[in-house]
């Protein structure tokens, strides 16, 4: 029987290691194993490991520590597998997670190793250490992605203002023609949830233009969430979605702008790839992190003034 529990574990860990080296180089199927892996671990192999030794070592009175080491790893586990796959509320579990080993686990340890005059201290020190160690790697954990691609990031989000700037100053023929109209609706909308992000960051618009780089939470997965959520709707961004809504709506009804009508849904990249309902919001805003967020509001704002600047009728 351990002999299986034995292997049963060293595929569960294989698989979790597999899934991380996918995860790292962007690999197709990484969050599959990572999930299945991490779930395997906490819900199948650690109970049998647990049950396993607490039966060989026969003492009824550490039944709760078996039970408070399995909660432990759960949370723990559970925490860091939200976090590696950006899922939202990962910013909570970690929060929970960290603090419950030292909060939860080690007073129950030290609390019942101290009844056993046999126990030997060099693994009290060990369960420290370990502890240790797993505080460090929730650290590395949130701080998410490296510098120098967060900087990347935010170096595409300056150039896209710059040229957001340039097709600014460009004269717009018809500027009252009423796809015009709605292009401007749409950019006045993008401004506001990127205010309203930025705001929750305690920052402004005009802070994130001129510096992306100086928002406080930019790996935050909440503030999009929070700041694109309606009360009592599973809608997100729905006032962005329904304003390109519009302007396709306007492109196809307004003469002159037959050829762009056509090409403006591919441009703004509204409809799922299967072709159904748009839930732009869902796909590219909310469930993002926060930077990643604010740099697609961003490119949508460059394509729009794109699309005003085109010289019109298109024949």
């Amino acid at each position: 029987m351990k002999q299986k529990l034995y292997i049963f574990g060293l595929a569960t860990a294989l698989l979790i290691f597999t899934g991380t080296i996918f995860k790292v180089n962007h690999w197709p199927a990484a969050g599959y194993m990572i999930s299945f892996g991490v779930g395997t671990l906490v819900l199948i192999f650690l109970p049998a490991a647990l049950r396993s030794h607490y039966r060989a070592e026969g003492n009824s009175q550490n039944r709760i520590l078996y039970i408070i080491t399995w909660v432990t790893c759960m949370v723990v586990f559970t925490g860091m597998l939200f976090k590696v796959m950006h899922w939202p509320y990962a910013g909570v579990a970690m929060t929970i997670a960290l603090p419950f080993p030292y909060i939860v686990f080690l007073p129950v340890f030290l609390i019942v190793t101290s009844k056993n005059k046999s126990f030997n201290i060099y693994n009290t020190v060990f369960i420290l250490l370990l502890l240790a160690v797993n505080s460090v790697f929730c650290t590395l954990l949130a701080l998410n992605v490296s510098r120098d691609r967060i900087n990347e990031s935010f170096n595409l989000a300056q150039n896209y203002y710059r040229l957001e700037k340039v097709l600014g100053q460009l004269p717009v023929k018809d500027i009252q023609s009423p796809v015009n109209q709605k292009i401007d609706n749409v950019l006045k909308i993008s401004d506001y949830y990127q205010e309203k992000m930025l705001n929750l960051d305690l920052n402004s618009l005009e802070k994130w233009q001129n510096d992306p780089s100086g928002i406080l939470r930019g790996d935050s997965p909440n503030i999009p969430l929070i700041a694109t959520s309606r009360e009592g709707s599973s809608s997100y961004a729905i006032e962005l979605e329904n304003g390109m809504k519009d302007l396709l709506d306007a492109m196809e009804k307004t003469k002159g702008y037959e050829t762009m009508a056509k090409g403006a849904p591919l441009i703004l990249d509204i409809y799922k790839p299967d072709g159904s309902g748009p839930d732009y919001g869902v796909r590219y805003i909310a469930f993002k992190t926060m930077g990643m967020a604010l740099i697609h509001i961003e490119g949508l704002k460059y394509d729009l003034l794109m699309l005003r600047s085109q010289p019109v009728p298109l024949k």
